[in-house]
């Protein structure tokens, strides 16, 4: 089995390569029956995250570039274009997320041949920052919306980890840039897939001032991705 891990980043010089490095010392890449290639999209980085990359090659199978800040939307749709794997598994390029997490997708994949399972950070593993009130009840939303929508019981459907299998998605018919993005992925497999798990993850949430992208006013364009592509 091939998976394909793709990593979104724009201006993260402090966390890219420590998160490559947890990534490749994780120890079921031993199992002689899973392989890997690890995907990184630099979404134009202002900062020296791309000069780090380029130092360090060794960390990652593919490098791609954007020619300008497109989002991280985008970032990932070129990923999955170039993407080989029978999985995908979408990675943060900050610390927020623990790659030590994977196992659990992998093992809840292999025993339930699911077609999706989705990481929550509200089925409480080993530790969770507390939240931003106002950010947990939009992904309360967000969540709920979602679930009334598609008929599912996801409790966190904004968690960075989804792990699914690529024959779900067709990668050229996405078409939002943005944290909307997500949802539409989401949607789209869930329209076609029919076993849906998810998992606890271990979450070290940043706040703005540490550098978290996400913003409060993304949920209108996240909601529109949901509705639309339920009927269409």
């Amino acid at each position: 089995m091939l998976i394909s891990i793709i990593v979104p980043v724009f201006n993260e010089q402090k966390t890219i390569k420590k998160i490559l490095v947890k990534i490749n010392e994780l120890d079921f890449w031993k199992n002689k029956n899973l392989s890997k290639e690890i995907i990184v999209i630099d979404d134009k980085s202002t900062d020296e995250t791309n000069k780090i990359l380029k130092e360090n090659a060794n960390l990652y199978s593919k490098l791609l570039t954007n020619d300008k800040n497109m989002g991280k939307g985008y970032s990932v749709k070129e990923g999955l274009i170039s993407a080989k794997g029978d999985y995908i598994l979408i990675q943060d390029a900050d610390e927020e997320y623990d790659p030590n997490d994977y196992v659990k997708f992998l093992e809840c994949s292999e025993k339930f041949e699911a077609d999706l399972v989705i990481g929550s950070r509200f089925i409480y593993d080993r530790y969770t920052r507390s939240h931003n009130f106002l950010n947990k009840i939009g992904n309360s939303l967000i969540t709920l919306l979602f679930n009334l929508i598609y008929n599912t019981t996801f409790t966190d459907i904004y968690c960075c980890y989804i792990f699914f299998k690529k024959k779900l998605i067709q990668p050229e018919q996405l078409q939002s840039k943005g944290f909307e993005q997500h949802a539409e992925i989401l949607s789209k497999i869930v329209k076609k897939g029919n076993k849906f798990f998810e998992v606890p993850v271990n979450y070290n949430g940043r706040t703005i001032i540490e550098g978290k992208k996400i913003r409060y006013y993304h949920i209108f364009s996240i909601i529109y991705q949901m509705i639309k592509n339920r009927f269409i």
